[in-house]
């Protein structure tokens, strides 16, 4: 069970961040998260309602947390897709999401192997080879701006997934609690930098409307899963969502990747691989 959830979490996650980064490169990253992320939360809130259940204030604290975590990240992830590279971003942030909860994990007492030791490494190591641009100095300046955005989004997101994880009371208020606090983040850098939702351009709006909705059901599959088993494995699978935005973003836009980025997702898939079977 929480092999398929976490996978579903990274299919419906990686496709959720393709569409983001859609709408990014069309109407801005701060002024579709403007638009996507209260959309997901209206939906989040509608289900949570429907459910009936309450929530305590230690479980709401710790969904506020992440919230915060999670929030800043999504914001520096969309500008890392609009910057660089889907094929390139994708797989920078996933690595780093999924060494930040198989860490934590393990220090909370989960027994990784010495194979998901191993797999752990790889991942860091494809994280350098997946990041290496064309060597004239400007473009690899230019180029690794989306790679490190994406590094530090992903440290985010792993940061999101503990804290989510840690707060789950068998309910979905402290993802509403969450996705809330993530919404006022996006406003207030929306307001200091003057950005709008790009409510006029019809099909911009509706990608980036799909794409909140898409976060959510992402966030509520890995809820789930956390709940089935282990956080170093639920937080390790539902990071393969770079699969899923790689996969689009070459059908989409013709991505293609150098043959150092192509050994490098190589080995991040050895890696988690490795992470997984251990």
């Amino acid at each position: 069970m929480i092999i398929a959830l976490a996978l579903s979490s990274a299919i419906v996650f990686g496709a959720g961040d393709f569409c983001g980064g859609a709408a990014s490169r069309r109407g801005g990253a701060t002024g579709v998260l403007v638009l996507s992320l209260p959309a997901g939360l209206v939906l989040l809130l509608a289900v949570a309602l429907a459910l009936g259940d309450g929530s305590s204030g230690g479980a709401l604290t710790w969904g506020v947390a992440s919230g915060l975590a999670g929030g800043g990240a999504l914001l520096v992830f969309y500008r890392a897709l609009a910057q660089g590279p889907m094929s390139v971003v994708a797989p920078v942030s996933g690595l780093m999401a999924a060494v930040v909860p198989a860490v934590v994990g393990v220090a909370q007492g989960d027994r990784l192997s010495p194979m998901a030791i191993t797999g752990i490494v790889l991942c860091l190591v494809a994280i350098c080879f997946v990041s290496i641009e064309p060597s004239d100095e400007q473009r690899t300046r230019a180029g690794l701006r989306g790679p490190l955005l994406a590094l530090l989004a992903g440290a985010g997101f792993g940061a999101f997934f503990v804290l989510i994880q840690q707060g789950d009371d068998g309910t979905l208020w402290p993802l509403v609690a969450s996705k809330a606090v993530g919404v006022v983040i996006v406003v207030i850098a929306a307001l200091a930098t003057r950005s709008r939702p790009p409510v006029h351009d019809r099909v911009t709006a509706g990608i980036a409307l799909l794409a909140g909705s898409l976060d959510v059901l992402g966030n509520a599959l890995y809820v789930l899963a956390s709940r089935a088993g282990m956080l170093s494995i639920a937080g390790v699978l539902s990071s393969l969502y770079p699969a899923s935005t790689v996969v689009l973003a070459r059908l989409v836009y013709g991505e293609r990747l150098r043959p150092i980025q192509r050994v490098g997702l190589v080995v991040a898939v050895a890696g988690v691989g490795l992470v997984t079977s251990g």
